[in-house]
């Protein structure tokens, strides 16, 4: 029976991907250090943390000039000033439908202050649980924030769907043992075959959330 929906923000909920990327490309530029965006897309879902260190030991060839933790400052300072959100068409009027029929929950790879700051200006008192990269030990693809918020809605693993975006998050949604279906908003869509189910794009994801059997709620 199914009782909640579990997504992902960034690709999923929210189209603003192309200004993480354009934030960290801005101080990698600042610093000196080669990065390529494409490695963002597809490190995507990651903790912020580990895509900085990625990209600095590729970048730099190994060696550790700069502190990654000092650059995830600076990442957020250039997010907070260039990021101009924007939902994917559609979707806050879709889960304000679901909201009657399902428990939400939000699993992100972004930095908290980033996941709670979206969530709130864009989806207002939509979600019963919100976990973001900072809130665990291990981020995707390791299956633990998908566990966590499994915990925290308190449902079993047969209750539950996620949508995500990203080959990172698909794999943690099935590492966690759960039915998976993704929308490949950034990348091609075989990247993500890992998938139980691909949906092209947001409208026909749209329409397959609303079409979802509820009546066990």
């Amino acid at each position: 029976m199914l009782k909640a929906l579990i997504f992902d923000m960034d690709g999923v909920l929210v189209d603003s991907m192309s200004y993480h990327a354009t934030a960290v490309k801005n101080v990698f530029d600042a610093i000196g250090v080669k990065m390529d965006k494409q490695d963002i897309y597809e490190l995507e879902g990651s903790q912020t943390i580990e895509i900085i260190r990625y990209l600095l030991k590729k970048g730099q060839e190994g060696s550790n000039t700069f502190d990654p933790k000092e650059i995830v400052l600076r990442y957020r300072e250039e997010f907070d000033r260039i990021s101009e959100l924007k939902t994917f068409e559609g979707m806050p009027e879709c889960l304000g439908i679901l909201k009657k029929r399902f428990r939400l929950a939000v699993v992100s790879g972004a930095d908290r202050n980033i996941v709670h700051n979206i969530i709130n200006e864009l989806f207002p008192e939509t979600f019963d649980v919100i976990i973001s990269g900072e809130d665990m030990a291990k981020g995707k693809p390791a299956p633990d924030p998908f566990l966590k918020a499994l915990e925290m809605l308190d449902i079993g693993k047969d209750e539950c769907i996620v949508v995500e975006n990203a080959v990172m998050g698909v794999e943690s949604a099935k590492s966690a043992g759960l039915y998976c279906v993704a929308v490949p908003a950034y990348i091609d869509g075989s990247k993500l075959r890992s998938a139980d189910l691909i949906i092209k794009n947001h409208e026909m994801l749209i329409k397959y959330l609303l079409d979802l059997d509820y009546s066990g709620k």
